[in-house]
């Protein structure tokens, strides 16, 4: 699957079964994050949840020493707070929260041009009252080592306040 290729793989068990494109216009596999836990999140540079990256920047530099990765996922859907081209982003993060998670291309989280990782995730672990509908900027998706979600958090969810449930995901067996 490509960055747009928007269906749905219904043989995707896990989110290691999914493709997407790096910022910087490479393909990826997320096969290549296989047996790490995952936070994975939807990223905007003019949200009022952007200082967050701060948060997310520390997590990945506590934790990937112990398999864990923070994968940041651009999107223009809410409010238009990610209107830049992928190299504007990349500048940002870098220079403004000295970001060095990984960041992909820019991509939807909803709707029927939603990445297939998306789709897929919002289907595992649905939201408030079960709706599957990524609500705002900053959602985040906990991925065990075997690649299942254990958990969805929300955008106002400060990175800080993860610690314990990413330190319980670090500690099970893939």
């Amino acid at each position: 699957m490509t960055q747009h290729d928007t269906t749905m793989d219904s043989s995707a068990r896990s989110a290691f079964d999914f493709d997407a494109t790096t910022i910087d216009g490479a393909a990826r596999s997320l096969r290549d994050y296989a047996g790490q836990v995952l936070l994975i999140v939807n990223v905007a540079s003019q949200c009022g949840l952007t200082p967050q990256y701060a948060g997310l920047e520390q997590l990945w530099r506590t934790y990937r020493e112990r398999g864990f990765t923070v994968l940041g996922f651009p999107c223009n859907q809410f409010g238009a707070q990610e209107p830049g081209t992928e190299a504007q982003i990349a500048t940002f993060c870098e220079t403004r929260f000295d970001v060095t998670f990984p960041l992909f291309a820019k991509i939807d989280v909803n709707g029927d041009g939603a990445h297939p990782l998306w789709k897929w995730m919002r289907q595992e672990e649905p939201g408030l009252l079960g709706s599957e509908a990524i609500k705002w900027n900053f959602t985040k998706f906990l991925i065990g080592r075997d690649g299942r979600v254990l958990q969805r958090f929300a955008p106002t969810s400060t990175p800080e306040s993860l610690v314990s449930a990413i330190e319980a995901a670090l500690a099970q067996p893939a």
